[in-house]
């Protein structure tokens, strides 16, 4: 039986402590280094921005379990460490920034043991310096079985390879080149995977990668084309979701949503019927991640 591509359930953590974390600096050419506003200032803003985009999620029918960050773990915001199946297993990956490596707290490990039983635990590759981020490093069509994933500090190829042989996922790996000539840190932050609907930015993917990536997006999905200006403004950090009669519908931020043009708004409408969105400007502009980085789906 075929996987369903997107859950009613989502996983969110409420920071405990968020900052500009410059231990992903190196990598995520997304975070904005500011030392004006105190880390104090920082937070309150953050915790605000969760709870409107929390109750935004609810208000649309999703199911949202939130558990409580900790301190010394300024990216909790963004629990990208595990994935979850429709066969109730999870997997645990490994993090590239020790100070994320703390995410994987054993009250929350525990938690979600009472409904998944887990099935691997990629953390000791960390040892090796060998990251595979999980959701974030692997964007997947959990419906065809394939993985898109683009090379990075973040993501390691070669245990992407291990990974997608292991549990049986057809791999399209590429290489990208982000606005500073440097690998895009995250997949998740071209792309996202719909039903029957993928947004992608095929710009930042290098030429020699191009024409396989838009081959196999187009093979099962209609293509919504994001250009490399509008990833800057994360519009590729997006996510289906469905509400509790299995309407489906698209994640976002504010900004993400108002940087669409009509044209791709039009489209996209034909397969959603409603588009979430929230201001997230300070877990953007500090994290550098935006609202698919903040959501992990419980199958």
């Amino acid at each position: 039986m075929k996987q369903k591509q997107s859950t009613n359930h989502i996983f969110m953590v409420e920071p405990g402590e968020f900052y500009m974390n410059p231990q992903t600096l190196e990598s995520n050419h997304y975070q904005i280094e500011e030392k004006v506003m105190s880390k104090e200032k920082i937070l309150d803003n953050a915790i605000k921005e969760f709870k409107n985009f929390h109750l935004a999620l609810k208000d649309s029918g999703v199911k949202v379990t939130t558990l409580k960050g900790i301190k010394g773990c300024p990216d909790h915001i963004f629990p990208n460490w595990f994935i979850t199946f429709e066969e109730k297993t999870m997997q645990i990956f490994s993090m590239r920034a020790e100070n994320r490596r703390k995410e994987k707290t054993p009250e929350m490990i525990d938690f979600l043991k009472k409904e998944y039983r887990i099935t691997d635990d990629l953390s000791n590759y960390e040892e090796q310096d060998i990251f595979l981020e999980s959701t974030s490093s692997m964007v997947f069509d959990r419906t065809n079985r394939i993985v898109y994933a683009t090379s990075s500090p973040r993501t390691n190829p070669e245990l992407t390879k291990r990974w997608c042989e292991k549990n049986e996922y057809e791999l399209v790996l590429f290489e990208t080149q982000s606005h500073t000539g440097d690998p895009i840190y995250h997949t998740d932050v071209l792309m996202y995977v719909g039903t029957e609907v993928i947004g992608i930015c095929f710009e930042v993917i290098k030429e020699e990668y191009r024409e396989k990536v838009k081959e196999m997006a187009n093979r099962h999905h209609e293509v919504v084309e994001i250009t490399k200006d509008q990833i800057m403004n994360f519009c590729g950090n997006c996510l289906e979701v469905c509400d509790n009669n299995g309407n489906l519908m698209l994640v976002m931020s504010k900004r993400a949503h108002g940087s669409y043009n009509q044209e791709q708004i039009t489209k996209l409408n034909k397969f959603y019927k409603k588009f979430i969105y929230t201001e997230l400007s300070t877990i953007e502009k500090f994290g550098g991640g935006s609202a698919r980085c903040m959501l992990s789906e419980l199958f």
